[in-house]
């Protein structure tokens, strides 16, 4: 997986992809991403949204989770 959003060809990253072939051509992970727009230093919106579906169980599960469990996550703000 590429680290950084700046490292993918403009036309395939996932903001882009979403604008012009809808939500059914993301991972999950790339979905979450588009909403966090930034990752962390030294990790892209797309690992640290993959770290935090992995943590959580998956999509289902992040999305039963609260909104004091999500912020209590590492890089996550209001």
């Amino acid at each position: 997986m590429t680290q950084f959003i700046r490292e993918i060809e403009p036309s395939s990253r996932p903001r882009e992809r979403l604008l012009e072939f809808g939500p059914s051509v993301l991972s999950d992970a790339e979905l979450l991403a588009v909403l966090m727009r930034t990752g962390r230093r030294g990790r892209g919106a797309v690992v640290e949204a993959n770290s935090l579906l992995v943590a959580s169980g998956g999509l289902p599960e992040l999305a039963r989770g609260s909104a004091a469990e999500l912020l209590g996550g590492s890089g996550i703000g209001p």
